[in-house]
């Protein structure tokens, strides 16, 4: 782990998400696609670590909590409790819940990743080349601040009706 990102956190952080063109990620609390690859990959990546998330996010997981990782869902509300989760009411609260020797994974929504974006070390991104009719938007990615250090083509699958390129950027330190 890079030494900046372990003062800033104290904990390595990723993020993981799907976006479109126009960096659109959701629409009414729902994915805007169903790409079966791309959750295949993120069931890959994330499984054996911990997932950090919005109440909202959790909400919309058809199955809560995901298996075979260790979820911590953040909520403002002090009498949340959510089944088979750790709990956190501040970004802070789920950095110090996050595990300080494996990858940490942030997996949404939008006020969460904006939260998480500057703490972030790596970005795990599903880019779709299309764009879409959204209310939820990831932030911009500037250059001067992530490298893209791995780009492969999503496998052909025409019933999408779109492209899709699985993106891993890694956080420049200055």
């Amino acid at each position: 782990m890079n030494d900046k990102q372990n003062w800033i956190s104290g904990k390595p952080l990723a993020i993981i998400v799907a976006i479109a063109e126009n960096n659109a990620i959701g629409l009414n609390n729902r994915l805007l696609w169903h790409i079966s690859d791309d959750l295949k990959r993120f069931k890959r990546i994330t499984e054996g670590h911990t997932v950090v998330m919005g109440k909202k996010t959790y909400e919309s997981l058809p199955v809560r909590p995901l298996k075979n990782r260790r979820n911590i869902v953040i909520s403002d509300s002090p009498e949340d409790a959510f089944e088979g989760c750790l709990t956190a009411h501040s970004i802070e609260e789920a950095i110090s819940l996050c595990d300080p020797h494996k990858m940490n994974f942030i997996i949404g929504g939008a006020s969460i990743y904006r939260q998480f974006l500057p703490l972030a070390d790596m970005l795990y991104l599903t880019r779709v080349h299309k764009a879409f009719h959204a209310d939820t938007f990831f932030p911009e990615i500037s250059t001067k601040d992530w490298e893209c250090i791995s780009t492969e083509q999503g496998p052909e699958d025409p019933s999408l009706g779109f492209e899709y390129t699985y993106e891993i950027y890694s956080r420049i330190y200055k």
